[in-house]
């Protein structure tokens, strides 16, 4: 975790000097800042900023993983990642429920975003519990 720490808090303070050039040189060429950039680039430095702060607590909670010691081998981080679904198409329906839910906001029409929202809210429902539903069949013979 403390590979990703470091990351995040480096864009963090990227983020911050761009939005502080950003916000001189507007403020150069037009007379005063611009503030949704400014206020883009800076929130994008408090979110970092924000990730940064969590890896770097968590990375003290947790024991060194491979990817944080410098004397680590790629054997070392061999093994079983975790199980995922071979043949799943509950991504597909949720990403088609998300874009009817984004056209419903950008033509800004409430029963198509509500549409939108019931349909996201069933399909992440189909898909956390893709694996709990059904009839488990067992041997009984």
């Amino acid at each position: 975790m403390r590979t990703e720490s470091r990351i995040f808090s480096l864009v963090a303070v990227v983020f911050a000097l761009f939005g502080a050039v950003y916000i001189a040189w507007t403020t150069q060429v037009y007379g005063r800042p611009e503030w949704a950039g400014a206020t883009a680039l800076l929130l994008s430095c408090a979110l970092c900023a924000m990730c940064g702060l969590y890896f770097g607590f968590v990375a003290r909670r947790i024991a060194p993983r491979p990817e944080d010691r410098a004397d680590a081998e790629v054997a070392d981080g061999a093994g079983e990642v975790g199980f995922f679904s071979p043949g799943s198409y509950w991504p597909f329906g949720l990403a088609a429920a998300c874009a009817v839910a984004g056209l419903g906001l950008a033509l800004w029409q409430a029963w198509l975003m509500g549409v939108g929202a019931v349909a996201v809210i069933l399909a992440a429902a189909g898909l956390l519990f893709e694996y709990y539903t059904g009839t488990r069949r067992t041997a009984e013979h």
